[in-house]
């Protein structure tokens, strides 16, 4: 990746010094000769070019990726901007204008430059940030918005939970941006009382594609939340894929032209309002309310995975959102089936040390498990916790652990990543199996019984747990939970 920088004179030698120890080769190109030796003299790569003149300015002879043009006066960087976007029409390009710029100057150079910052007031940590790795992000993720041909389907995890939801409505606002008609897709079904009221209360445009969906209406497609077409998506396998944006850990090579998975993040709303705020979008009042709440959720209130960017987006969002229909979207009503999937698992639960697990029986709501698994971690000494259910085809299960040094997603991989599918995070994990495998050959009023006991042990294996079934902890009364549950 080779960077370069035409004129200095609004950065500033330090600035530049500081560019100079990014990755990747840097050149500064200045119109007065007596500057150029100087920075020369500092160790940096400087050249005195006529920054009017394209073949002066195309003297960098490797792929220049970024460009950053930053003149304290305002017709030199619209001169430099118009000649280093002839000269390199598929780099990233950044221009830099001063307090002193008039809305024509900003017009004039918008219209050409891929970013414009204003400087002072955006120098520092940012300011390196979009001449960095980010802005190498933000040009190859352009590049690809710019190839796309017709329709775009951001599709999010099967049964979306609040940060697949946002992130998809957050790409499809990004993709809008570059004149794209997308739309945001998700299989399976939004059963989560709280996920159907964060989409009702805040209007957020869905598709809900049925198993059989005819594809050919999309021309491309893009992966939120996951990362690979097929697992937790109803997307044939060979579906080839335009864009991934994750925050989970991969476990194989991602195939797709643009792919960005940032695991040190605990959400991937997070890195959809980094780059909303990277291309200078303003989110709506909506998708801010449902970025915010996916950052939220899947950072379990900032205490599981957060990270300092999950931190500053938020304090960003949050000036932005509805915090009144938020109010809202926490305090849905309960249904019953909640009801009776929480006290199925707690009159199931078998407990070895301090791992629970539970069979709650036939469901027909998947994401009961999850709420579950999180009330039954509020139990004295349990750190992990797998709740799992069946429907005609398939088992479901949801796993969470707290303060323990466990990997969920590789330990609910190694249990059942062969007879099915599974993955997730350390700290909170979920799996698929269907029903036949576990079942062949077994007689209808047998196969709960049979369900039960082999997901129970190919988990407690995956644990290196060894059971103790004459001596598994189970309670038979639910008020002997110590009423954590009320």
């Amino acid at each position: 990746m080779d960077r370069l920088v035409l004129g200095c004179d609004a950065l500033g030698t330090s600035f530049v010094r500081r560019l100079a120890d990014q990755p990747g080769e840097l050149v500064v190109l200045v119109p007065d000769a007596e500057r150029a030796e100087s920075l020369r003299e500092s160790g940096i790569e400087a050249r005195n070019a006529d920054i009017g003149n394209i073949d002066d300015v195309r003297t960098v002879t490797g792929n220049v990726d970024s460009i950053v043009v930053a003149f304290a006066d305002s017709a030199a960087v619209q001169t430099a901007v118009s000649t280093a976007r002839s000269a390199y029409p598929d780099a990233f390009l950044m221009a830099c204008l001063d307090g002193e710029s008039t809305d024509e100057d900003r017009y004039s150079v918008e219209s050409v430059a891929d970013r414009v910052v204003d400087l002072p007031a955006e120098a520092g940590r940012g300011f390196l940030e979009r001449a960095g790795d980010a802005g190498l992000r933000l040009r190859k993720l352009r590049q690809v918005f710019d190839d796309i041909d017709g329709r775009l389907a951001v599709v999010a995890h099967d049964n979306p939970d609040p940060d697949a939801i946002a992130s998809a409505v957050g790409l499809r606002r990004l993709a809008a941006e570059f004149g794209i008609d997308a739309e945001a897709c998700y299989y399976g079904e939004i059963s989560h009382q709280e996920n159907r009221a964060l989409v009702n209360l805040f209007e957020f445009d869905l598709t809900n594609l049925a198993p059989d969906a005819d594809l050919s209406a999309f021309d491309a497609f893009a992966l939120v939340d996951h990362s690979r077409p097929g697992v937790n998506d109803g997307l044939p396998e060979e579906t080839p894929i335009d864009i991934v944006i994750d925050h989970h850990p991969p476990r194989e090579l991602v195939p797709a032209k643009f792919v960005d998975l940032r695991s040190d993040v605990g959400a991937t709303c997070t890195l959809i309002d980094d780059y909303l705020d990277q291309f200078g979008i303003d989110p709506s009042e909506e998708l801010a309310s449902g970025l915010l709440y996916g950052i939220r959720t899947d950072t379990m209130e900032f205490s599981r995975g957060v990270s300092i960017a999950d931190l500053e987006a938020a304090a960003k969002l949050v000036e932005l959102a509805d915090n009144d229909r938020l109010r809202q979207v926490e305090s849905p009503s309960v249904s019953t089936e909640t009801l009776d999937t929480l006290g199925n698992a707690i009159s199931n639960r078998t407990v070895q040390g301090d791992v629970l697990t539970t069979c709650v029986g036939f469901i027909s709501d998947r994401d009961t498990l999850a709420q579950a698994a999180d009330r039954l971690l509020d139990m004295d000494s349990i750190t992990t916790t797998l709740v799992f259910g069946y429907t005609e085809d398939t088992v479901f299960a949801s796993a969470r652990a707290r303060g323990a040094e466990r990997d969920l997603g590789e330990i609910l991989r190694d249990a059942f990543g062969q007879i099915g599918s599974a993955g997730g995070h350390a700290d909170m994990a979920g799996a698929q199996v269907p029903v036949g495998i576990l079942t062949d050959e077994t007689e209808a009023d047998e196969r709960g019984d049979v369900i039960a006991d082999v997901i129970t042990d190919r988990f407690f294996e995956a644990l290196g747990i060894v059971p103790d079934y004459g001596a598994t902890f189970v309670y038979a009364d639910p008020s002997d939970v110590d009423g954590r549950f009320g």
